[in-house]
């Protein structure tokens, strides 16, 4: 082994355990109602009962229910059908960006969220992957090490990453989260594919607060994480307003696309706590907001 490679695996085998802990922590504080697959259908376990409808067969009507009351009740079922929910997290250069030393990357959060929802999902007995090959969507405690240590390993060397709905199961749920700042073509292109396969899901945008305030004024220079794209000002303020235009627009487009294809989509910013942003992406899978 080379002493690269060996330096990679021994910050890996460091990393690991610390990016899980604080994912499983991350999950246990976030507070849940109903799981996604407490919803009526077929199964066997008793979910609730509720006021008979037109249109009910007599057959589902739960008469000694209904005979402590004036009306009919229907006896529901939970529909225990798991989801398979395949995850993109950005690896590429962007999303090591941030505007604070003592504040974590967009990359940092984005692999916590993604590993947080992975342990959320899992638990309730849902299945969870990455799209393309490397982890199908498994059940159970050893696919969250595995989605771990592919998270913690992922890197691109790419300056912006670009989706894909490779490996996505049919009429399945997806996650998608990046900073969306490259092309959106790409991303079309996936939503597109995932949509045609009947696939469902939320587009979350992370974002480091200094780019969305863009606190810059004099001379500055702007660099891409990559070093591929370089840009030199005497006036960084006078730029100010036209970037937040631009930005506005991009999100704008990212909306677009979501509503195109029935995805729900949402901003988030590494300055604020990531149990919203958790939260809003176990809701969005299981169609609120």
């Amino acid at each position: 082994m080379s002493l690269e490679l060996q330096s990679k695996a021994e910050a890996l085998g460091q990393s690991l355990p610390a990016l899980l802990a604080e994912a499983e922590l991350l999950a246990a504080t976030v507070m849940l109602g109903e799981h996604g697959r407490r919803r009526a259908g077929q199964g066997d376990e008793f979910w609730q009962y509720r006021a008979a409808a037109p249109g009910d067969n007599s057959r589902m009507i739960d008469w000694r229910r209904s005979a402590r009351s004036d009306l009919p009740f229907v006896r529901e079922r939970e529909w225990q059908a798991a989801q398979s929910v395949s995850l993109w997290v950005d690896p590429a250069r962007s999303m090591a960006f941030s505007g604070d030393g003592g504040r974590g990357s967009k990359s940092d959060r984005a692999r916590l969220l993604a590993l947080a929802l992975a342990v959320l999902l899992l638990r309730g007995g849902e299945r969870v992957g990455l799209v393309g090959t490397a982890a199908p969507p498994r059940p159970g405690r050893a696919q969250i090490v595995k989605l771990a240590a592919l998270l913690a390993a992922e890197d691109d060397a790419a300056e912006y990453g670009t989706p894909t709905a490779t490996g996505m199961v049919s009429h399945g749920r997806a996650v998608f989260i990046s900073d969306f700042l490259g092309d959106l073509a790409p991303v079309q292109a996936a939503l597109t594919a995932a949509a045609d396969r009947g696939v469902r899901g939320a587009i979350l945008q992370v974002l480091d607060p200094a780019e969305e305030e863009f606190p810059f004024h004099g001379r500055t220079i702007f660099e891409s994480m990559g070093g591929g794209i370089r840009h030199e000002t005497q006036q960084a303020g006078d730029l100010r307003d036209r970037y937040l235009a631009r930005l506005a627009e991009r999100k704008d487009r990212l909306a677009e696309l979501g509503r195109a294809v029935g995805w729900h989509v949402s901003t988030h910013h590494t300055g604020q706590p990531a149990q919203s942003a958790l939260l809003w992406a176990f809701r969005a899978l299981e169609g609120g907001r």
